[in-house]
């Protein structure tokens, strides 16, 4: 496998287009394969649910709906099976009686980190045919991507 080298003069229009094609399908690898080795068959919605609540402790269920991009009626019905299955914990908020507070449970946590490094272990696999050289300009492109992701939201949250 080979990586065509970078042509002098790529615009920003030109890479752009080059990460909406391949970064949606990077997502549903990792989707289908984390759902393929998730060990409680969890779905999608599910696995996304654990993933953002590990992200975010102590989000509301309007957070996590919004996160989901569904509607809170949804986001409830997911979380009450995931509530079920002892994977989310779900806390009154203290300071609003109407708020509720999701966080993971400690076999939320597993099931999740689980799914992950089963994922991770598939993605190194496919990677181990590059050279070391393909791999290094792998890691350069990804973290100058979340640099200015990172920088993105960090302006989004100050608004």
């Amino acid at each position: 496998m080979t990586l065509g080298k970078p042509s002098p003069g790529k615009t920003s229009e030109e890479c752009a287009a080059r990460v909406m094609d391949t970064i949606p399908l990077l997502m549903r690898f990792i989707r289908a394969d984390m759902r393929a080795n998730s060990a409680a068959s969890l779905s999608i919605p599910q696995l996304r649910s654990l993933a953002f609540l590990n992200r975010s402790p102590n989000a509301s269920l309007s957070d996590l709906a919004e996160h989901l991009g569904v509607t809170c009626a949804t986001a409830s019905a997911t979380t009450e099976r995931l509530v079920q299955r002892d994977l989310v914990q779900r806390i009154d908020d203290p300071q609003e009686r109407r708020r509720v507070l999701l966080n993971l449970t400690q076999e939320g946590k597993d099931q999740l980190k689980q799914s992950q490094d089963q994922t991770r272990t598939h993605i190194a696999d496919l990677l181990e045919g590059l050279t070391p050289e393909q791999v290094s300009h792998i890691e350069e492109g990804l973290a100058l991507l979340k640099n200015v992701f990172e920088q993105t939201e960090i302006k989004r949250e100050q608004r």
